[in-house]
């Protein structure tokens, strides 16, 4: 998370929470900050997402949260009504992980380890006073993050997007 300060009083009015998502194949990484975590959030995130790559993902794998799954399983967790929907809409499926199987969305979980040292520790000496002014600054930062070169494979993030994940995507609805 990161403070979002209230410019009248000085003091921290919430912690923003950050969205994280990544592309199977290029890794490419797409984040945001939001308010809170309910389900409106976080299919406005996706949504936002798909805006970001250009096109819809054929499977999207979301974490485990309440927000988003109607029935809880061990095994096979069930995605609300709501979640259906907008699958639908998207022409997309949503697979939620299973709860406590990290391995389940093993891509996101080293994004979000590569977002908090790339983009969260950059950030978290500086103030900002709206989810505006810190997307903002996350978005910055987020372009040179996918065009930065990979330590032990040949190209970029960006790069593999552009030759893997780009060539043939559905459009956006």
């Amino acid at each position: 998370t990161l403070p979002i300060w209230d410019a009248a009083t000085g003091d921290v009015a919430f912690a923003a929470q950050l969205f994280v998502t990544d592309l199977g194949a290029s890794g490419y990484t797409f984040t945001c900050a939001s308010a809170r975590q309910s389900m409106a959030v976080w299919l406005g995130c996706i949504s936002i997402a798909f805006e970001y790559i250009g096109w819809v993902t054929a499977l999207v794998v979301p974490d485990n949260p309440r927000a988003l799954v109607g029935q809880a399983d061990r095994y096979e967790p069930q995605a609300q009504s709501t979640v259906h929907d907008f699958a639908r809409h998207y022409g997309c499926a949503v697979l939620p992980a299973r709860p406590y199987r990290p391995q389940d969305k093993a891509k996101v979980e080293v994004g979000v380890q590569v977002v908090e040292r790339w983009i969260l520790a950059r950030l978290r000496n500086q103030h900002f006073f709206s989810l505006l002014e810190l997307n903002r600054a996350i978005g910055q930062l987020l372009i040179e993050l996918n065009a930065k070169p990979f330590k032990k494979l040949e190209g970029t993030r960006r790069g593999w997007f552009e030759q893997i994940d780009r060539p043939a995507p559905p459009p956006l609805p």
